[in-house]
């Protein structure tokens, strides 16, 4: 099947994308590396009147230190992440995730901005991005706003952008030396949808943690104390709470008890990691 008939627009600036956005003649859809939007449109699950591209825009690709903070521009690529083409101030975490995303020909287009904005439940940028307490800066003709990743999920393929808005870049703590970090997924191969994820980070120094469990039909679950799955970290996988997660995931409307048990299991080896 191919796509239903639109007008194609590449702008030169964001001001210039952010005008198409506000321009009422009609809806538009922004594309960045087009592996979502595009197998949406040549389903037509997706018919917009209207594409923006915004993958040629040089300032959405744009890296840079504010602070304790690195600023990643909406249309850096997975594959800039995984070749280490960006600063790093995670100790890793970022290549890590980065290079477990789908395959490599789906790494060099896809970007971590479109990655939020579609907001796929089993996409690892947003549960990751939850889990380091990241926060995403978008932008329209009436101003810029910033939202933590956390909040700007709002469920599966929701999101907080408001009609007009564009995510520009995501803005990602640095994490101190002796910060943990695990992460895990299930998956049916490799390279394939998550059906199941967890993070994990804790920051022994600060005494903040904070697990996230993705990939369900919703917004993912944010715990902000790991010490309710099972006290410090050194206790954390002999005295993982597996019913808690479960009740967790529950209350957050996952019914199948299959479905439950794998996401308690990936979670456990999300902790397994942090606690090694």
């Amino acid at each position: 099947m191919k796509a239903a008939s639109f007008a194609y627009e590449r702008p030169r600036s964001v001001s210039d994308a952010l005008a198409l956005l506000a321009d009422p003649a009609g809806e538009a859809r922004i594309m960045a590396g087009g592996q979502s939007l595009g197998p949406m449109l040549n389903l037509r699950l997706a018919q917009p009147p209207r594409i923006v591209d915004i993958a040629g825009l040089a300032e959405l690709r744009s890296v840079e230190r504010d602070g304790d903070a690195l600023v990643i521009g909406a249309c850096v690529t997975h594959a800039d992440i995984e070749d280490g083409r960006i600063p790093d101030v995670t100790h890793g975490v970022l290549q890590q995730i980065a290079r477990g995303i789908a395959y490599r020909a789906v790494r060099n287009r896809g970007t971590i901005g479109g990655s939020l904005g579609h907001a796929d439940p089993a996409a690892d940028w947003v549960t990751t991005l939850a889990a380091l307490g990241a926060r995403v800066t978008l932008a329209s003709s009436k101003g810029r706003r910033d939202l933590a990743v956390a909040e700007f999920i709002q469920g599966a393929l929701q999101t907080a952008l408001r009609p007009g808005e564009l995510v520009t870049a995501i803005r990602l703590p640095a994490l101190p030396p002796t910060a943990r970090f695990g992460y895990a997924k299930a998956c049916r191969k490799p390279g394939e949808f998550a059906h199941a994820m967890a993070a994990i980070l804790i920051e022994p120094d600060i005494a903040r943690s904070r697990v996230v469990i993705g990939a369900i039909e919703t917004r993912p679950i944010v715990v902000d104390d790991s010490s309710l799955f099972g006290g410090a970290i050194t206790d954390l996988r002999q005295q993982f709470d597996r019913d808690l997660a479960d009740r967790l995931l529950m209350q957050a409307g996952v019914t199948d008890p299959a479905a439950r048990h794998i996401h308690v299991s990936v979670l456990a080896r999300a902790i397994a990691e942090v606690a090694a």
